[in-house]
Order: C-alpha cells, then sequence, then structure tokens
C-alpha cells in the first residue's frame, strides 16, 4: 500500500510550490517563484518586480520568456502533439486582489499564450476561453495566427504513430488502444474500471508546465501558469493549467500556489486551492504542503 501510494504522488505532484503572504511582508520585499529551474523566466519575472512593478506584469512576463524559450519542450509552441499531430496552448494568470481569473485552453495558432490568458482578465468578465474561439478573441487584440506545429514536434508525433500510437487517452474503445493506432469505436463490452487508471509513463519532459507565483512590494499576489499540454492528448483536451486550484491559486489575503503533476487527475483534486486553504486556516507553507500530500494519497481512483 504505502508503494503504491508514493507512485501515486509522483504521477499527482511533481512540484508544488507555496508562498505565504505573512513571509513575504515579513521580508519587507518582492518574491517570485517558479516551478523547475526556468532561470531565464525567473530572471524576466523578477526584473519587472525589482523595478517596483505589479505581480500580474511579473508572471505575464516570466511566463512569456518561458514559452519563447520553449522551456523543456513543455512550455510553448513546438512542444507535445496531440494525437492529430497538432500543439494547442493552456495559460492561466489569477489576481490575488479579485480573485478574477484570465485563462485560455486548447488555443491554437497563438504563440504568446499568457498574454491573450491576460487580455482574458483584463478586458472580459469571463475566466476561460477555449478553442477556436479564443483564437478568435486574440486576434481581436492584434495577436498574429501561426502554426505552433516545428520539425522536432513534427518528427516526435511520426514516430509516435509508428509505435502503434503509444501511449494514448483511450478507454474502452475498439480496436484495442494499447495496441494500436485508431479510429476507435467504442466497445460493447462491459465497464472495465482497472482500464481506468493511469498507464501513461509520466516525466518532467513529458507533462509539465511552468508554474509561477509571486508578491510585489505592495503586497498584491498573484499566480500563473503555461503549458502545452500532455504529448498525445486527445484533441480538445484542457488540462489542469488554466484551472484555477488545480494548476494555480492566489489570495492576497493569504498566498499562492502552484503544482504540476498528471492534469487531469489535479482537476478531480484541486490541489493548489487546497494548499491555500489549508494556510487560510493557520497551516505553515510546509504543513500546507504535507495535507495536500495526505489527501492526495488516501484519493480514490
Amino acid at each position: 500500500m504505502l508503494g503504491t501510494r508514493i507512485q501515486i504522488l509522483n504521477i499527482l505532484i511533481f512540484q508544488l510550490i507555496i508562498l505565504n503572504t505573512l513571509e513575504g511582508k515579513t521580508m519587507n520585499g518582492s518574491i517570485v517563484v517558479s516551478t523547475w529551474n526556468f532561470l531565464e523566466a525567473n530572471l524576466a519575472a523578477w526584473q519587472v518586480l525589482e523595478k517596483g512593478g505589479n505581480v500580474l506584469d511579473s508572471i505575464e512576463e516570466g511566463c512569456t520568456v518561458c514559452e519563447e524559450l520553449q522551456c523543456d519542450g513543455t512550455v510553448g509552441y513546438g512542444g507535445s502533439p496531440d494525437e492529430s499531430g497538432e500543439t494547442t496552448l493552456d495559460a492561466m494568470i489569477m489576481d490575488g486582489n479579485t480573485l478574477n481569473v484570465g485563462a485560455v485552453g486548447c488555443l491554437q495558432y497563438i504563440k504568446p499564450v499568457m498574454r491573450v490568458a491576460r487580455k482574458v482578465l483584463d478586458h472580459t468578465k469571463h475566466t476561460l476561453l477555449v478553442g477556436e474561439k479564443a483564437t478568435q478573441f486574440a486576434e481581436t487584440f492584434g495577436f498574429k495566427r501561426e502554426s505552433l506545429s516545428t520539425a522536432e514536434s513534427t518528427e516526435k508525433w511520426k514516430k509516435w504513430k509508428e509505435n502503434r500510437c503509444q501511449p494514448n487517452f483511450w478507454v474502452d474503445m475498439q480496436p484495442s488502444p494499447d495496441k494500436q493506432c485508431g479510429p476507435y469505436t467504442p466497445t460493447l463490452a462491459d465497464f472495465d474500471e482497472k482500464k481506468h487508471g493511469n498507464s501513461v509513463e509520466w516525466g518532467r519532459f513529458n507533462h509539465d508546465t511552468i508554474g509561477m507565483i509571486g508578491i510585489d512590494v505592495n503586497g498584491n499576489v498573484g499566480a500563473g501558469t503555461s503549458t502545452n499540454g500532455a504529448s498525445y492528448k486527445i484533441p480538445g483536451r484542457v488540462g489542469d493549467s488554466p484551472i484555477p486550484g488545480a494548476g494555480a491559486y492566489a489570495d492576497s489575503q493569504v498566498g499562492a500556489a502552484a503544482a504540476t503533476g498528471d492534469g487531469d487527475i489535479m482537476m478531480r483534486i484541486l490541489p493548489s486551492l487546497l494548499a491555500v486553504e489549508a494556510m487560510r486556516a493557520g497551516s505553515s507553507p510546509q504543513m500546507a504542503v504535507q495535507q495536500v500530500v495526505n489527501r492526495i494519497s488516501v484519493s480514490r481512483w
């Protein structure tokens, strides 16, 4: 049982980063933290804060740099093709003062996805825009439509096809998804709960995102995420990154959190929200992380 739980935790939370507002104020300064070793992104975000800029501008700049650099092949264009070979993007930015969120999911043909998410935050009363209509929204603000695929992402997709489309995200379909490519049709067999476990081998370079949280000199807290999602996902899939409380969450009265892992499971647990709520109830950041991990370890799937 313990080994199973450890395996689940490794799948769910590769890294959970926490920012507690009170700690930031005690240090009397600005802070920005991100997942993984994305130094250029952190530097860009920090330079905004260092000049007295606000936390949302900082997160927008930091995540955008990661998109431009195609961090780890998991952020920005040219990474994680879906099963049709297309790259689509997800991003979210959250204002901890108002709890307003701007997010886009399954964005096609527009590279600076975080900047589009910021437009949703600043210029709409909505939270999340998706797909082709989100692309049209971006074009309203002058963003250029262009291919998100590269020679590398296309080659990656071709090799996946040659490997009989393994791994993929289909269950209870025919022909057997774990043996060959589609097109698939629903199986007439009885529902098999065992097939609905996580059979994909997750690792840092096939699923991750940048999660960034920060506090500026005025005590404003923000959070943001940007990703090109899971490799070989079913077209139309939106992951955890643009979902408030899953990929990230921010509340200036408490703090912020960001998490990375299996997005489809994270949307069931909302680990970032759980961490912030634990801090609201008085837990330290370390205790909040432990509570989230404990919650995951006893979850049902």
